[in-house]
């Protein structure tokens, strides 16, 4: 074989080595991520260098007390409360590898939490999870938008929850409410509808189906998930190219993943009405969100999600007889600001 020819041998081999690696990560180059013929989409995260994603999330929840559903009607039986929390971060690549682990440097850059109705809408001081303000933290996120490394966020999570807990301990470990649970629903599965999808080098067709979990917040402590069946519902256009619209329905899930993270640790007590209450039995949780996710992009544009529980609850041994049933009706958005916004 001559110089010339073994010259082409060698630069059809590499052209074979550069599409086989553009494949893998699911056709990462711009116009191939939307193949309208077979109606294939590839979803991938991704950043560019110099640009900050800032995105604001809002979990909105109201609990609905019932202390006895078998009684007869009576005004006071029945308690409501809310709870909401808003929080802008910030998102800057560190280091962009499109086809590895990128490193991305989140800035929390503001929280602001409240309460009213009940006891849990007294005055409290800040909520633990306000303690995450002008916090930063890195993640380490591959291509498909799932966090292999979440150490530093998880050590934030931990350091909130070590907040949640009264100074004085002259009564035992004593917790107060927080939503710091929300705010692992925001930031731990921020791209789960993404890196949830089994084959993505595949793409995903209208209509396909794919499932994951996600975690519930809740006023009390206690840990549950949710199954979420995910299906690519259409690909509609948007002002800066194609948007796939990612549909979801929730159901209680029957266990939840060891490596989430958690917040406490050891014993205590929780203070207010659901650390009096106890111990819980949810019955039941249904629910459905859409994702709206912006194909050239690579990035979520906006998100929510809506799911009501029910649980029952159980009173110490107080001679008491009662029947307390609890609703909570609970909503998670999170969306994608812009400049001015």
């Amino acid at each position: 074989m001559d110089r010339i020819e073994r010259t082409r041998v060698g630069t059809r081999w590499a052209v074979m080595v550069v599409v086989l690696a553009v494949l893998s990560v699911g056709c990462r180059s711009t116009g191939n991520r939307w193949a309208h013929g077979g109606k294939r989409v590839f979803l991938t995260v991704d950043f560019e260098p110099g640009q900050t994603l800032r995105y604001k999330f809002i979990s909105r929840r109201r609990i609905t007390l019932d202390w006895d559903p078998t009684a007869e009607l009576d005004r006071n039986r029945v308690q409501e409360r809310s709870e909401h929390v808003e929080v802008v971060v910030a998102y800057a690549p560190v280091e962009v590898d499109p086809y590895g682990v990128s490193t991305i440097r989140a800035n929390v850059e503001s929280v602001r939490a409240t309460r009213s109705g009940g006891l849990s809408g007294r005055s409290l001081g800040p909520d633990a999870v306000e303690s995450a303000q002008g916090r930063t933290f890195t993640l380490k996120v591959d291509p498909r938008g799932r966090i292999v490394d979440p150490s530093q966020l998880d050590a934030l999570i931990r350091e909130m929850g070590e907040k949640a807990f009264r100074s004085d301990t002259s009564q035992g470990r004593v917790k107060e409410p927080d939503m710091i649970g929300d705010f692992v629903a925001g930031q731990w599965f921020l791209w789960d509808a993404v890196s949830s999808v089994q084959q993505p080098a595949d793409g995903v067709t209208i209509g396909q189906r794919w499932s994951s979990q996600l975690s519930v917040p809740t006023p009390m402590v206690i840990r549950r998930a949710r199954d979420v069946a995910y299906r690519l519902e259409e690909v509609r256009p948007g002002e800066e190219g194609p948007m796939a619209v990612i549909g979801s329905t929730y159901s209680l899930a029957d266990s939840k993943p060891a490596d989430w993270p958690v917040p406490y640790s050891g014993r205590f007590q929780m203070s207010g009405t659901f650390g009096f209450l106890g111990p819980y039995e949810v019955q039941g949780l249904e629910g459905a969100g859409e994702e709206l996710f912006d194909v050239e992009a690579g990035r979520v544009e906006r998100a929510q999600q809506k799911y009501t529980m029910r649980m029952k609850a159980s009173l110490p041994p107080m001679g008491i007889q009662a029947n307390p049933q609890i609703t909570i009706e609970q909503a998670l958005t999170m969306e994608l600001m812009r400049e001015g916004s």
